[in-house]
């Protein structure tokens, strides 16, 4: 049985850095008046795990709704 020398490639993992940009923050400010706490929050967390603006928004909708 001959078996395959190469290795699979390795999934992409996001950056993990715990803090948010200037830009992110104004956007989330800006992006809190027409949210719940709850969107909020899991959006700064979802952010601060390396998932963008636009992913974060659709995950804390599915998630928690409004």
């Amino acid at each position: 049985m001959a078996y395959h020398t190469m290795e699979k490639p390795k999934p992409k993992q996001k950056p993990k850095s715990n803090k948010l940009t200037d830009k992110q923050m104004e956007m989330l400010k800006r992006h809190s008046v027409h949210h719940s706490v709850k969107h909020m929050a899991m959006m700064r967390k979802l952010m601060k795990q390396g998932d963008s603006f636009t992913v974060a928004h659709k995950k804390a909708k599915k998630e928690v709704g409004k």
